[in-house]
């Protein structure tokens, strides 16, 4: 993990699991690389909450499309678990473990979806159709953002570029994507900046 910037009160903290992500963003918010996967995801913003608590956690990054014809940025509002078996742990302890998190939509959001989240570089159009059922994109670190922001209670706002149909096709797509979807993120980054100042009243 990096943090660049001082966590405060006053401000968001960017979180996103690789560098190329965020190349282009602008402005003096802390920011966070935590690498890539759940696990590395939940103890580098976990690690970095222990420092201090920002307004709002901004997650951005790429997320590949579960289903056809989405391209851009998209807000998510709910982030679930696609490799976490929640309905045998019910079963098997009588309670309910990675359930899917709802996040805060900022006003006015119109492209919305649903993220799943797991460690799989989903590239298998079986895979593709199995987590559709229930998202519209697929991604390897929301559900580990929410997970760790939700346990001191900071907000999160999920934002999403799609990068690759998350296919057999999907890793030379990802490639070709990392910067024209870096300039995206940052784009609809500062098209929220006041937006997302507001939590702390800024």
């Amino acid at each position: 993990m990096e943090l660049t910037g001082s966590i405060r009160a006053d401000r968001p903290l960017v979180v996103a699991a690789l560098h190329s992500e965020i190349q282009y963003l602008e402005g003096d918010w802390p920011r966070l690389v935590t690498g890539v996967g759940k696990v590395a995801a939940a103890t580098a913003v976990r690690g970095a909450l222990c420092a201090g608590l920002p307004s709002v956690i901004v997650n951005v990054g790429t997320a590949g499309a579960l289903v056809d014809g989405l391209s851009g940025t998209f807000a998510v509002d709910q982030v679930r678990q696609h490799d976490f078996d929640s309905p045998t742990m019910r079963r098997l302890t009588g309670r309910n473990f990675g359930e899917p998190i709802d996040l805060t939509v900022l006003p006015e959001e119109s492209r919305l979806v649903r993220c799943a989240s797991g460690d799989l570089f989903v590239e298998q159009a079986d895979v593709r159709d199995r987590l559709a059922r229930d998202a519209q994109v697929c991604d390897m670190e929301g559900y580990a953002v929410a997970f760790a922001a939700r346990s001191v209670d900071i907000p999160v706002v999920m934002l999403k570029c799609v990068s690759d149909p998350a296919d057999e096709s999907a890793r030379e797509s990802w490639i070709d994507a990392v910067h024209p979807t870096a300039r995206m993120i940052a784009q609809a980054v500062e098209e929220r900046r006041h937006r997302l100042e507001s939590f702390a009243g800024c």
